[in-house]
């Protein structure tokens, strides 16, 4: 097999035997890219240019503000402040070009108009220069997924006996099925995630019942087995790890 720089870091992911390889991915890539912002790249003109015109989201900002690089933060933040105060001249100078009624507003009805000045300052705030990256990364993470599995049997058997992905990151998976296999891999590659899939939440979800279960006194004496963070999985199964351990960035010094 021919390893590429996105190889290693599957193959490292899926030995941890974590609930999702691409949620440990991801926490890596936000780690990397975080790190990169506040070390050199907010100097580099390109990043610059592509951080005072995009931004940061609600979690990258909180993430860089953690890294107590507060001269690096203060930089790009008041670049791209001015930035956004250029865009909102313009937005709050040039007024909606129409309306919804309040009734259809509240209802959540009626077509909303993309001209609308809130449309527009909610169009100007949606974006995030780390996101762009992180999804990059494992869209490219994902192809190489769905590639490794017929071109390395150890990779296949390690796939086969994993705990399968977060739904968000399964469909990211099937969806770089779709766009890259042919043939029969298709249909072989659907139907094995699908029962890996399948497998693993009703694990997770009885592992969660067991969880509750233990609550009741009867239980007080009976074993936990692997209940005690059945919470902290199933909401990471379910949304992509976002609380408990699965969720924690590396450790940091500064």
């Amino acid at each position: 097999m021919k390893y590429t720089l996105d190889t290693i870091p599957v193959l490292d992911a899926y030995k941890t035997g974590c609930e999702c390889p691409l949620c440990k991915l991801r926490i890596l890539c936000e780690d990397q890219y975080v790190d990169t912002m506040l070390a050199s790249a907010y100097m580099e003109p390109e990043w610059r240019i592509k951080s005072n015109e995009t931004g940061f989201c609600t979690r990258h900002f909180e993430l860089m503000f953690d890294r107590r690089n507060r001269l690096g933060l203060a930089l790009m933040t008041h670049t791209h402040m001015q930035e956004v105060i250029a865009s909102l001249e313009k937005i709050l100078e040039g007024g909606s070009t129409g309306k919804k009624s309040l009734l259809s507003s509240l209802r959540g009805s009626g077509k909303a108009d993309e001209n609308s000045m809130p449309a527009k300052i909610r169009a100007r705030m949606d974006g995030c220069v780390i996101c762009e990256q992180v999804d990059k990364a494992l869209t490219r993470y994902a192809y190489t997924i769905a590639q490794l599995y017929f071109t390395n049997s150890e990779f296949k058997a390690q796939l086969e006996q994993s705990k399968g992905f977060c739904l968000p990151h399964l469909a990211l998976v099937l969806d770089m099925a779709e766009k890259t296999l042919s043939g029969a891999q298709l249909p072989a590659f659907q139907k094995a995630v699908a029962a890996l899939e399948i497998e693993n939440l009703k694990r997770v979800e009885g592992e969660l019942e067991w969880f509750t279960l233990k609550f009741d006194y009867r239980n007080d004496g009976k074993p936990w087995g692997n209940s005690k963070d059945a919470p902290e999985r199933a909401i990471n199964k379910l949304m992509g790890a976002c609380v408990g351990e699965e969720a924690q960035m590396p450790a940091h010094n500064d």
